[in-house]
């Protein structure tokens, strides 16, 4: 691979758009934003993501659909689970719960989104896959820049901003 191709260690800006092939509906567009920039190589992207504007030139379009396997992943139904709704009853006090909200799980390894998928007067059903879990994803993808990632943003394992980075 050259410097002027996505490959390993290089730092790849693009735009992109991803949607549902079974209805055209759009998930997520980086339209009307900044392009989307990531180090190559360094699990920041959903695997087939990556592998598939692997040799891309600045300027190329490609389209592509992932299955599940090569995107979020299939549904895992241990991600589903039940939880007592006194769990709720702080937040509750703020918000009333209602069956497709999205809200974070403070867990021991870390923030975990979940999306509420059934309430009864004693549970919270809540579900841990990813929304996009167990779906395939069509993504057109256009490489606007790349370049050589530094020493720097390669022994930290992300890129870093044009006015360099700062770690929370």
């Amino acid at each position: 691979m050259t410097e002027n191709t996505v490959s390993n260690n290089m730092v790849a800006s693009v735009h992109y758009k991803g949607t549902l092939p079974e209805n055209g509906e759009v998930f997520d567009s980086s339209e009307g934003r900044e392009p989307l920039t990531f180090l190559v190589g360094h699990k920041q992207m959903i695997p087939g993501f990556e592998e598939e504007i692997m040799g891309a030139k600045v300027g190329e379009t490609r389209e592509f659909t992932l299955p599940s396997d090569r995107a979020y992943g299939d549904r895992d139904k241990d991600a589903v689970m039940e939880i007592p709704r006194e769990q709720f009853a702080q937040l509750e006090q703020e918000a009333t719960l209602e069956t497709g909200m999205q809200l974070v799980a403070q867990l021991p390894h870390g923030p975990s989104p979940f999306t509420i998928t059934s309430l009864t007067d004693d549970a919270v059903t809540a579900d841990f896959n990813h929304a996009l879990a167990g779906q395939s994803l069509t993504f057109s993808v256009e490489i606007v820049e790349l370049r050589p990632a530094s020493e720097e943003e390669l022994a930290h394992g992300h890129v870093h901003g044009p006015d360099g980075h700062h770690h929370d």
